[in-house]
């Protein structure tokens, strides 16, 4: 910073300035000069640097694009393996539960139950654990609707509360 005698005009301390800097530092971010008696920062100073924006901005915009469709394909074949792989492990957990029920079945038969009354042992205890997941599902259906959400953003003639939501235990 240089000194700036005392009396100078305004003009000269903006000129003794801008003629004391380097070249690197007129080259790295040019002066900004202002008309004596604007304040630094408004007027000429800040239509610059709202047309700076305005030109860069369509780059910004382009860029977050270009980001945004390079994540989408990685997500994309990232969702892919996931699918393959919930596939591969849904078939190895069904041929592991078919084993399984196959082994409380000769199980059961070894005790002596006829075989018959043994599958049919091992089909109503499926059934029954399918209705009780069925029966979850069920209770679980409402959340995918996101109802806090909506009654949120739902424009309501009423200006009183609303009874709280009731969440179900798990």
């Amino acid at each position: 910073m240089t000194d700036i005698p005392v009396g100078a005009a305004p003009g000269a301390a903006s000129t003794t300035a801008a003629s004391s800097t380097s070249a690197t530092s007129e080259d790295a971010a040019p002066s900004r000069t202002t008309a004596p008696g604007n304040p630094p920062g408004s007027g000429d100073g800040m239509l610059a640097t709202v047309s700076a924006l305005w030109r860069d901005l369509p780059g910004l915009f382009n860029d977050r694009v270009e980001l945004l469709t390079l994540e989408m394909q990685r997500a994309s074949g990232a969702l892919v393996q996931i699918v393959m792989l919930i596939v591969v492990m849904a078939i190895l957990g069904v041929t592991a539960w078919l084993a399984l029920w196959s082994g409380v079945i000769v199980a059961m038969v070894a005790f002596g139950l006829p075989l018959a009354w043994a599958l049919l042992a091992g089909l109503v205890l499926n059934l029954v654990a399918a209705a009780v997941a069925l029966a979850r599902v069920r209770q679980l259906l409402p959340r995918l609707k996101f109802p806090a959400t909506r009654r949120h953003l739902m424009f309501s003639p009423s200006t009183a509360p609303r009874k709280p939501v009731e969440t179900p235990s798990r």
